[in-house]
């Protein structure tokens, strides 16, 4: 099936319901919910730290998402791995919270004891176990992949492309910000939304929201916001110009902003935005840079996960300049929010099917074409019977 959905989405053909928008009651729908987990989010690649907060050996990030809790781990070796956060036991969590430090992972339960590269090391009362193999019963690994020092984790690859093939086009932009040498700046913040999880991801990528919605951005970026599909990412840029109708951080932020030496005089003034398939974003800017995903919960649920990095400055300047970006996209973020909310709760209407969607809303028609390849379903305005994915 996915190989086939894969073919579909890379094949030149157009796709005949390109002028219309994904229908409503996939946005609300249970047994669509469940059938993209599977088809979509389970396959997919989930960010969840830099390689820098997990230094030393023994120290750990964890991520849960799709009833699975996953553990990246440094090893004795120094090397990154990733694990389901299960003992072999009796199913029993290892670790708890989002981070930590263990030199071997012991289960709180039966004190069964892991190494940090996954063997099974250690079994109180041996003998009493017939069928135990220590060599058959050690952590199951996670895939994982490091690019430009964040580690990402999937619970199934099948077929989608790799972060580093996403993110190809991209590679001599983003290699001027050194993100393998940045620091995170304050622990990962998560927020409960009452949205479906693609209901964030459409007004991530959505163009035309940003002078109706936006005051702020508006007056910071003027008219130079585009946005560009490239196949399994989408590159969104505003560049800070001079608006004197700017409010008092707009100004301080476009005003002070120090000179980074190793960023190019265009990336000054660049807010960059890169959303990679399906549910996450990295955000970049001269001062800092930050990631955001939108892990799904229900149908109408879903966590938002971000944290920020930067390279270590102690200078004033750039101090003043972050502190003008987070009050600028505090703003922005709560705008987003009371918007993203109402478009969920009218979703919800039996009389929404599927709308027009404009010919400049392109990474919108890019997403929704992925959709409806690998549920196709997702091409019927209102949803069919009950038990519709059995079938």
């Amino acid at each position: 099936m996915l190989d086939q959905a894969l073919a579909e989405i890379t094949s030149d053909r157009a796709d005949p319901d390109a002028d219309f928008s994904l229908p409503g009651w996939i946005y609300t729908d249970r047994e669509f919910f469940d059938l993209e987990m599977e088809r979509i989010i389970r396959p997919s690649w989930q960010i969840v730290c830099h390689v820098n907060e997990i230094a030393n050996p023994g120290d750990y990030q964890t991520i849960d998402y799709l009833g699975e809790s996953v553990v990246v781990i440094r090893g004795e070796d120094r090397q990154v791995r990733a694990f389901t956060n299960v003992c072999r036991h009796r199913a029993m969590r290892l670790v708890e919270g989002p981070s930590g430090c263990a030199r071997k992972l012991v289960c709180p339960y039966h004190a069964w004891t892991f190494e940090s590269d996954g063997r099974l090391s250690g079994v109180p009362m041996k003998s009493e176990y017939p069928a135990l193999r220590l060599e058959e019963n050690g952590l199951v690994p996670v895939a994982h992949e490091v690019w430009h020092g964040f580690v990402f984790v999937n619970l199934a690859p099948a077929g989608f492309p790799s972060v580093a093939q996403m993110m190809a086009p991209f590679e001599d932009e983003v290699a001027q910000y050194r993100f393998e040498d940045m620091q995170r700046m304050a622990p990962v913040r998560t927020r409960p939304r009452s949205v479906n999880w693609k209901n964030v991801g459409d007004n991530y990528s959505d163009n035309l929201h940003i002078p109706v919605s936006h005051d702020g951005l508006t007056r910071l970026f003027g008219r130079t916001y585009r946005i560009e599909p490239f196949g399994w990412a989408d590159r969104l840029h505003g560049t800070v110009v001079e608006d004197e109708r700017q409010n008092f951080w707009e100004k301080v932020y476009r005003r002070h902003m120090p000179r980074v030496e190793h960023l190019s005089d265009e990336a000054h003034k660049l807010w960059l935005y890169y959303k990679l398939w399906p549910n996450m974003a990295f955000d970049i800017y001269a001062d800092q840079i930050d990631f955001m995903q939108w892990l799904p919960v229900s149908p109408t649920e879903c966590l938002l996960r971000e944290v920020a990095y930067a390279l270590p400055d102690p200078r004033r300047e750039m101090k003043l300049v972050r502190y003008a970006n987070w009050r600028i996209n505090r703003v922005v973020n709560a705008e987003d929010t009371w918007l993203i909310t109402r478009v969920q709760q009218g979703m919800a209407s039996k009389s929404y099917g599927s709308g027009p969607i404009a010919s400049s809303e392109t990474c919108l028609r890019s997403f929704s074409r992925k959709i409806r390849a690998l549920i196709p379903e997702a091409r019927q305005p209102f949803a069919p019977a009950q038990g519709w994915s059995k079938k």
